[in-house]
């Protein structure tokens, strides 16, 4: 009995169905990352919406326009779904603390940043992998909480030694914060918001990209708008906070 040769499955898949299956694959695994952090997919569908509109804001910037590529703005969106990776190696105590943090879990929350720039940096050399938009997800993740006036961390960069794409991710990372409804918390007004974010122009935030910002807060509006978390979103983040306050007691 003869017996039918086995073809490779993936001579058999077009690169546009590799890129889906690959793009799937990330933004499920980012999906995972919020959800231990208590947050949504409609928190990673903002943020790279956000980054779109900001980056191609920026690009009537005459300095600005030659590094705001097409390829660049698609790597920053593809990035962004890790900027936030590092927060799995943080205890849920203290990731889900409701209140304030005292010096000690201050200091471990922040060192998120430097967890998810070592755990992207050990999977490129691993994979001796080296895409453009890995090392922009590893800039993301390591800088989003640096400060235009280098009182961020975890280096206190200030400024332009701010990578581009981390200071674009910072206002759009605040604006969601700022507007989303927590569970221990009600989100402010989108315009409470912009006051807010300009008020941080040249201080937290590199004034270029507050001025794009406010330029265009109202297509970002639209963004919160259309990717809102739901009822059910909401329900699902304290059910997420309940049991980890659960475990925690338990153990």
């Amino acid at each position: 009995m003869s017996v039918a040769p086995i073809h490779p499955v993936a001579s058999s898949v077009s690169e546009a169905s590799t890129a889906s299956v690959q793009a799937v694959a990330l933004f499920a695994m980012a999906t995972l990352t919020e959800r231990r952090d208590a947050d949504t997919e409609g928190h990673l569908l903002r943020m790279q919406r956000y980054v779109t509109v900001l980056a191609q804001a920026l690009r009537s910037e005459a300095a600005l326009a030659p590094l705001l590529s097409a390829q660049y703005i698609a790597h920053l969106v593809q990035g962004a779904l890790f900027y936030d990776i590092g927060t799995l190696a943080i205890p849920e105590r203290i990731l889900l603390k409701p209140g304030r943090f005292d010096a000690e879990e201050r200091r471990t929350m922040q060192s998120h940043t430097l967890h998810g720039f070592k755990a992207l940096e050990q999977a490129a050399r691993t994979c001796g992998f080296a895409d453009p938009w890995l090392q922009m997800a590893q800039d993301l993740a390591l800088s989003h909480h640096e400060r235009w006036d280098g009182q961020g961390y975890p280096h206190r960069l200030a400024g332009e030694a701010i990578p581009l794409c981390a200071r674009i991710l910072a206002v759009a990372d605040v604006y969601d914060g700022m507007v989303s409804h927590k569970v221990y918390k009600a989100g402010i007004s989108h315009d409470q918001a912009v006051a807010q974010i300009a008020a941080e122009r040249g201080a937290q935030f590199d004034p270029r990209v507050v001025d794009a910002f406010v330029a265009c807060a109202a297509e970002i509006a639209q963004v919160a708008q259309r990717y809102a978390d739901s009822d059910e979103d909401l329900q699902r983040k304290m059910e997420t906070l309940a049991a980890s306050i659960a475990e925690h007691v338990e153990m």
